[in-house]
């Protein structure tokens, strides 16, 4: 029996985050265009933040999250259009106005150890009809009994599927093995993954999570999003149809979209430099290196610094407002 697994492209999402928010409705149309004639099975669009991200502490949206909605709702004609949902950033209001602008699709996130959050917002996306998936954030922050702990909650709260997301990109292929494993075993819903490349990992890791049978797997045309990107969506399929896995994707249209949508418009490769990097060694979310870019620069002192305290300090996500506090007292140490 050949294994099959359904992809989730976040390039209009976490891609969001490497272009400082600055997607244009042209160029989400058109990506979205090519994506959805390439096969992908859903795609997620939103602030890199999720719905309701738009703010001064995670970055301004170049254009209204619901207009680019709009825009990209009116050419999606075989995908689910999905939209990612962080409880406390985003309301249920945001949840029920994204309905009416055609998400049909949504991933309710939460930090590892705090999924109860999304109780109310995944029992509300259900009774709208909505696909929904509980997302559990910086998995590398937990241990897989944790995880399985959390992710019932999402179970029994209604979730279609439970998805567990290396948001730092700081997992090992082994440290994958082990928690996909344990939620294949422990649930009665499907797992999937989300993998950041700051480590180099990204496409090892999700092929770890689709063999411990993981059936949903996220990517982004290009890499395109935080620190050094997500599992790159073409080489994935690439790799895929080299090792005998199905999905709905056409490898060459996936190509093409990549080339003549998505490269052009990027704002700086998606490499692993010294910052990416250190990301995925210190296990410091994704989404905030520009944001210790902009506060190593504004104080002295090297992003390096910066992402190893914020590591060691154990900030998550909804926390960008400690990194300017962190490199003002490395600035004051060095006096």
């Amino acid at each position: 029996m050949k294994r099959e697994v359904r992809l989730v492209d976040v390039t209009l999402r976490d891609g969001s985050h490497a272009v400082s928010h600055s997607f244009t409705k042209e160029q989400a149309a058109g990506i979205a265009r090519g994506l959805d004639e390439s096969g992908v099975d859903i795609i997620e669009i939103s602030h890199g933040d999720g719905l309701g991200g738009s703010s001064i502490n995670y970055g301004r949206s170049g254009t209204p999250e619901m207009e680019l909605i709009d825009a990209v709702s009116g050419v999606v004609k075989n995908a689910r259009l999905g939209a990612l949902l962080l409880p406390g950033i985003g309301t249920i209001r945001n949840l029920e106005e994204a309905y009416d602008h055609g998400v049909r699709a949504l991933r309710v996130a939460t930090h590892v150890t705090e999924a109860d959050v999304a109780i109310q917002h995944i029992r509300v996306a259900k009774e709208k009809g909505m696909f929904v998936c509980g997302f559990l954030m910086m998995v590398h922050m937990a241990e897989p009994d944790k995880i399985l702990e959390q992710a019932r909650i999402f179970e029994e709260a209604g979730a279609d599927y439970v998805n567990l997301a290396d948001s730092a990109g700081h997992l090992t292929p082994d440290e994958v093995r082990r928690r996909i494993s344990v939620l294949r075993e422990g649930l009665h819903i499907p797992v999937g993954f989300h993998a950041h490349n700051n480590l180099g990992l990204a496409i090892a890791n999700s092929l770890a999570a689709i063999e411990e049978g993981a059936s949903y797997i996220d990517g982004s045309l290009r890499g395109l999003g935080a620190g050094a990107g997500n599992a790159q969506m073409e080489v994935l399929q690439a790799v895929l149809q080299q090792s005998g896995i199905q999905s709905r994707a056409n490898l060459d249209r996936l190509l093409e979209v990549a080339e003549k949508e998505v490269q052009p418009i990027m704002h700086r490769p998606q490499v692993i430099d010294t910052d990416s990097l250190m990301l995925g060694y210190a296990g410091v979310y994704s989404s905030f290196l520009l944001h210790a870019k902009r506060a190593s620069k504004q104080f002295g002192v090297t992003t390096k610094d910066v992402l190893m305290e914020l590591g060691r300090r154990k900030m998550v996500g909804g926390q960008e407002d400690m990194i300017v506090d962190v490199a003002y007292e490395l600035s004051q140490n060095r006096k």
